[in-house]
């Protein structure tokens, strides 16, 4: 009987540490979704003020509510859309009105349009915008650079769009712009990009619980019959 002790106490050791792991993953998941919820809630919260002092790990998601004017320029950003395919967002140059120190020049994402009217007229001019503030973290290692002359671009990099239109390096991204542009698609500012795979985890190590314990019943059996025999 004590030949089968050390590698019960294996299997047993090994299945603790493989369900200490799922747990942890099911704490993080847990986490995981406060956080997600606390972003969706301020993705929808009042509109507050467009802000003097830039501080994007404080005013990411902020929502804000302008008026101003689409101004002529833009750069488009490749990306894809489920359904639909290649296409762009697009970022233009908007004159925010009504800030008690003067008209600001700030970057719009407009939202989508199909690569088959990436060249189409696009409305500019006097609207409504409610969207959010946000810092999007679209470049990788992996990620090309910027082709500026064809006006192809692969990140929303925002230092260079603001530079390149001229405006200030703050990114409004639309949920709604009234009057709409019938050849663009607002892509809003949502938690949904945001990865959440720790179910996923607990599940996995879960499961090699299970089958190291199954492996470590086959063993021990296995090594019964032969010293029967």
């Amino acid at each position: 009987m004590t030949r089968y002790l050390a590698p019960l106490l294996f299997g047993l050791i090994g299945a603790a540490i493989l369900i200490s792991l799922g747990s942890w993953q099911l704490r993080r998941l847990e986490w995981k979704e406060a956080v997600l919820a606390e972003i969706d809630a301020r993705i929808a919260g009042p509109a507050q003020p467009l802000p003097r002092m830039i501080a994007p790990e404080e005013q990411r998601y902020q929502p804000v509510a302008l008026q101003g004017e689409i101004l002529p320029g833009e750069i488009r950003v490749l990306v894809s859309q489920k359904g639909v395919g290649a296409g762009y967002r697009i970022i233009a140059p908007f004159r925010v009105e009504g800030d008690p120190e003067g008209p600001r020049l700030i970057l719009l994402d407009r939202g989508f349009t199909p690569d088959a009217e990436k060249d189409a007229a696009r409305s500019t001019g006097t609207v409504t915008v409610t969207g959010n503030l946000h810092w999007p973290d679209d470049r990788n290692s992996s990620t090309p650079e910027n082709d500026l002359k064809a006006n192809i671009w692969f990140a929303r990099d925002i230092g260079a769009m603001a530079e390149t239109l001229q405006t200030e390096p703050l990114l409004v991204v639309a949920r709604e712009v009234t009057p709409a542009d019938p050849t663009l698609q607002p892509l809003p500012v949502s938690a949904s990009g945001i990865p959440n795979d720790h179910l996923q985890y607990a599940i996995t190590w879960f499961s090699l619980a299970v089958v190291w314990l199954i492996m470590t019943g086959y063993y021990i059996r296995r090594q019964s019959k032969t010293g029967k025999a």
